[in-house]
Formats: structure tokens, sequence, C-alpha cells
């Protein structure tokens, strides 16, 4: 007989690495035969994460517009949609990354309001390094409002385990601290040190995920005016541009050189980063950039070696500054670096504004 699909959601901040774990995680239950569905979610269309994923093959559907709380029941059709040709082993589900209390608007009512039963794995969510350290620490400047990491730590508060990611990049030094603080401040969350990217430390990931038994059980008591507030921080954009030149344009080196201008161009304002993402597409290669904070560098996370005069871009962008503001440096930025290539950049749809306030579809709060 054939077992209930395995709900598997891995949560964290925005920048936390969740696409790469996701993938990592896909392509492993692939190499076990598994049949496996990906659930991607924002705010809104146009969504970085979902072309990535799509990019390597995966069967993948998007809940866009709101989160994963707000719309629940677009999350089920989705996973119904995704599964209708073959059932699905595993269901991969990665929220907003300025979401929280999934446990009450997600777990709960997948286990208890449903109509199909899944097994709910253990809850992970992911801590990041660059702004971990800093809001953990209770440095006056951890780089956001009170209320943004008010959501950070809410988001750990109701993990059933931790994994502190890009071990790759830090040194034993660094990942040793991020989990003291973790430890000292969330007792009894089991600790995973991985690097999505490299592999690392996922076969006890994998190890943790597969474990049976109750999980998704840490209700808590949320503010969620202060939740609002802190998810309006953050200045929310997607934007998809068509770029075109008369004379051969590096693909990697062009997004690459876009992220390192709108750093610089944030940190004149004093504009915190909570993620930007940019992947670049032209004639079936595949190029993605990152920078997950204001203090860290510009990463090319996939790389093609890519030469060519016309290409697709997808930028997302997650930023402490008025939505304006955001759109401005955004659309300044993608033109002037174009010009400086000798090409034509033109924005087709753009999206940019301040995410409204949670109102979950089912928030199951009681035993």
């Amino acid at each position: 007989m054939q077992s209930n699909p395995r709900f598997i959601m891995i949560g964290g901040f925005l920048g936390a690495g969740k696409t790469t774990t996701v993938s990592r995680l896909a392509s492993h239950f692939q190499s076990k035969g598994k049949n496996v569905i990906i659930v991607t979610n924002d705010q809104a269309s146009d969504l970085v994460d979902t072309n990535i994923l799509r990019s390597q093959g995966f069967n993948v559907g998007e809940v866009a517009g709101s989160c994963f709380c707000c719309n629940f029941n677009e999350l089920t059709e989705t996973v119904e949609r995704l599964g209708e040709d073959q059932r699905p082993d595993v269901i991969l589900a990665e929220p907003v990354g300025s979401c929280t209390d999934l446990v009450a608007t997600v777990i709960r009512p997948l286990r208890e309001i449903y109509s199909h039963p899944v097994e709910i794995a253990p809850y992970g969510v992911i801590v990041k390094p660059s702004h971990g350290a800093r809001i953990l620490s209770g440095k006056k400047k951890g780089g956001f409002s009170p209320q943004a990491e008010y959501i950070f730590r809410k988001q750990i508060e109701e993990a059933d385990f931790v994994l502190i990611n890009r071990i790759d990049e830090l040194s034993t030094e660094q990942v040793d601290l991020l989990a003291e603080l973790v430890a000292d401040q969330f007792e009894d969350r089991p600790l995973v040190r991985v690097s999505a990217k490299t592999g690392e430390g996922f076969d006890q990931l994998c190890e943790v995920l597969e474990q049976q038994g109750q999980f998704g059980q840490r209700l808590m008591d949320v503010d969620y005016d202060v939740y609002a507030e802190g998810e309006a921080e953050l200045g929310w954009l997607n934007c998809q541009v068509q770029l075109t030149a008369a004379e051969l344009i590096d693909l990697d080196a062009f997004l690459l050189s876009l992220l390192n201008q709108l750093k610089e161009d944030f940190a004149i304002i004093g504009a915190e980063t909570a993620h930007l993402k940019v992947i670049g597409m032209s004639d079936g290669y595949y190029a993605v950039a990152n920078l997950v904070s204001s203090d860290t560098e510009p990463q090319l996370s996939l790389s093609t070696g890519c030469q060519t005069r016309q290409a697709n871009l997808v930028v997302n962008a997650r930023v402490a500054v008025d939505p304006d503001s955001l759109t401005e440096q955004v659309r300044q930025a993608i033109v002037q670096l174009a010009v400086a290539c000798g090409a034509e950049a033109t924005i087709g749809s753009l999206q940019s504004f301040r995410p409204g306030r949670p109102i979950p579809t089912h928030r199951i709060a009681k035993e």
C-alpha cells in the first residue's frame, strides 16, 4: 500500500538559502526513486526561485500574491495540480522568507483540515548567518528594525530543528558562535550544520527529515501588529527585463555588476538589503547571482560562461526602503549598466510594494 505524501517545509529568512537547499533535497529524493513536487511562494509573481527550479527540470508550482498562510487554499490546489499525473511521494514547500507562525497556519491545517492526508516531516528553519549573528548577539545595529528582527526570532522559535547554512563560507569559529547563540536562546532545537552549495552536512539533514513522529507542534504566541510592521519594513520588487545588444555580453559578469551597483546604491541611502537575486536566461543558459546582506559580497551561485546578444532577466529585490525608492534604484542601475555595455534594457512587468498585513486563512493555535 502506498504511503501518504511526505510534506517537507523548509523555512528561514530572506536570503537564508532555502531554494538551494530545496533543490538539493529534490535531487536527493529523486535519486531514491521518489516522485517529488515543489511549491514556491512569494508576495508577487515573477519569482527567481521558481525559474531556477524549473530550469533544473523539477515539477514546480508557485503560490504568488501572498504567503502560504494567507492563501492556504491555493497551496493545496497547487499540490493537487502538480500531482494530477502521478501522486507525489514528497512535497517540498518553500515559504516566503518574511513569514512566520507557519506551524499554526500551514502545518496544523494540513494535518487537521486538508482532505488529503499527508505525513508531516520535521519542520526545519535555516538560520541566515549574515543577519543571524548580528541579530542573535543583540547588537543594536542588526540591520533591521526590532519588528523585522521579531520575525527572524519567531521563525526559529517554531522550528523542530535549525539549519546553519553556508558553513563553506564561514570559519569554524563563526559556525560555533552561531550554534551557541541558537542553543542558548532556543533550547531543545537540534542543530544541523550544512552547506546547501557543496552538500556538506546533507546526510545528517536527510536523516533528520526522515524521522517519524509528531512534528510541527511548536505553537506560539504571535503579535500580529508587530509581525505586520516587520514585513512592511521591506520594499518588495519583482521585475522582468529584456536585454539586447549589438555586441556580445558576458551574462555572468552583467549579473554580478548589477548586484554590485545596487549594493553601492543602497549603501549610499542607508537601506539594508535582505536579499537581491537575479537570474539571466539566454538560449537555454541560466545564470544566477545573489546578494544576501549589505555587508556581504554578491555571489554567482550559477555560472554559465555565456556570451550573448540577447537575454531575459528576472530581478527580485527585498530591501528595507520604500517601494518608490526601490523601483528608482533598480531601474537606474539596470539602464546605466546596459548603456555601459552598449546594450538596451527594456523593463517589462514590474511590481513594487510593501507586503500587507498577514491574515491567515486558518490559524489553529490551541491543542
